[in-house]
């Protein structure tokens, strides 16, 4: 009996530290199950954010990120019957849709996948991303002509997510009969939207090999002949004519410098800075009055048309590098709305 009453008291003992514990809240269990999706953990994610779950059963981001630890732990199943409700309900936004196309796509489901983001783009009319993962299905599904459209309207209505322009610039190098005139434009932009990745480099050298096809002709609206073009493109083309001579030698990061800041000069001179209000050509504008428009112009072309004549410049004019360096870290490049002029 007394070794009863040992027991009986030694288990109450450990009940009632156990019980003085502080319990986590869903949101700290949220957090850690996070951290474990940052790690890789998928298996101790899942686990975690279960019992996020059981404590706020209704909230949405702990649900949206239960979706995405299934998606990641290529659960498809899962995934979409946690986030076919969620897509339902009044709060749903933009990641859940994208949660569940990604899971769409994984399983080749296209045709759930097209539905779920007109639902989507009919709630969301201005998402850049929605109208870049419906471009991404289409292309998937081999129809890079209705791709592109949506690219395109993704850049319109939300010009400041990068991917659409990045796949936008993607598909016009591709193509039979490149568009030089936009893959120059929509890539310039996407590598100040975006200036340090992966896809940066990438994109730098389309850019590249867009103006030296264009400066093949000496007047470059021949660049126009069969194709349905803007007067914002026109316009900007013929002021472009303005130092096409300069291109006789050969493309590089030098001779586009002196093309860019006559065409900065005589673009602006023309007033058609408040024809066509456009914040690439404002920016070239900025860079010029503060004398780093030649770092930028290198940080732009140098290391994709020569790296080691790019690092021989920065070694030579290592003050304008480091200006330039300080300014693009420190600003924000951001488009305004109004500013497409493709159509």
């Amino acid at each position: 009996m007394k070794k009863i009453l040992i027991t009986l008291l030694f288990l109450f003992q450990i009940t009632s530290v156990v019980l003085a514990q502080p319990q986590q809240t869903a949101q700290e269990l949220h957090e850690t199950a996070k951290t474990f999706m940052r790690q890789g953990d998928y298996d101790n994610a899942l686990l975690v954010i279960k019992r996020a779950v059981e404590k706020d059963p209704d909230n949405l981001e702990i649900l949206k990120d239960l979706a995405f630890i299934y998606f990641l732990k290529r659960d498809y199943a899962n995934a979409m019957q946690v986030g076919k409700p969620l897509i339902e309900r009044a709060d749903a936004d933009v990641q859940i849709f994208q949660i569940l196309g990604l899971t769409y796509k994984a399983i080749a489901e296209y045709k759930e996948c097209r539905k779920l983001y007109k639902k989507a783009l009919i709630k969301f009319p201005e998402s850049g991303v929605i109208y870049n993962e419906y471009g991404e299905l289409l292309a998937m599904d081999n129809e890079l002509n209705n791709a592109i459209v949506q690219w395109e309207k993704g850049i319109e209505v939300d010009a400041n997510y990068s991917s659409n322009y990045y796949n936008a610039v993607k598909y016009y190098a591709r193509n039979q009969h490149p568009d030089l005139f936009w893959i120059a434009i929509h890539g310039e932009n996407f590598v100040n939207l975006e200036s340090y990745t992966a896809r940066t480099k990438e994109v730098k050298k389309i850019i590249l090999e867009a103006y030296k096809k264009m400066y093949v002709y000496t007047d470059l609206t021949n660049n126009l002949k069969g194709k349905n073009v803007s007067p914002f493109e026109i316009d900007v083309l013929n002021i472009m004519n303005n130092s096409a001579s300069v291109a006789s030698d050969g493309i590089n990061a030098d001779n586009l410098m002196a093309i860019k800041t006559r065409f900065v000069l005589d673009w602006f001179e023309k007033g058609n800075g408040e024809k066509y209000p456009f914040r690439l050509f404002d920016h070239y504008q900025h860079m010029l009055k503060e004398g780093i428009f030649e770092a930028y112009t290198q940080w732009l072309f140098g290391a994709a048309a020569n790296n080691d004549a790019y690092e021989l410049w920065i070694k030579a004019n290592d003050k304008q590098a480091e200006a330039f360096k300080k300014f693009q870290t420190a600003r924000v490049y951001k488009i305004p709305k109004g500013q497409y002029y493709k159509n």
